[in-house]
């Protein structure tokens, strides 16, 4: 069973799709990331920061409903069956 990635809000937009399927065996977040952001140049500036090996802060990323901080980050490992939401987080005044 394959990874599920969710697109939440601003996202689903850069993304032009609401949820994707993704094979990935023995990857990490970061691997996810790298392949998603691909095909999708604007998803890659609204999730990744300018060195492109950390997060932006407007940008939270879910595995299996935890929030990837409490985990390993970017380099929490995933398999198959696992989902992962992308959503981002939106301040104001």
């Amino acid at each position: 069973m394959p990874i599920t990635v969710k697109f939440i809000g601003a996202l689903r937009h850069a993304s032009g799709e609401d949820k994707c399927i993704v094979g990935c065996k023995k990857c990490t977040v970061k691997d996810l990331i790298r392949r998603i952001t691909r095909k999708s140049p604007e998803l890659l500036r609204n999730l990744v920061a300018g060195d492109a090996e950390s997060l932006r802060p407007n940008a939270l990323i879910l595995v299996n409903g935890k929030e990837i901080s409490i985990l390993d980050g970017l380099d929490t490992a995933l398999k198959d069956g696992d989902e992962v939401v992308l959503v981002p987080v939106v301040h104001g005044g």
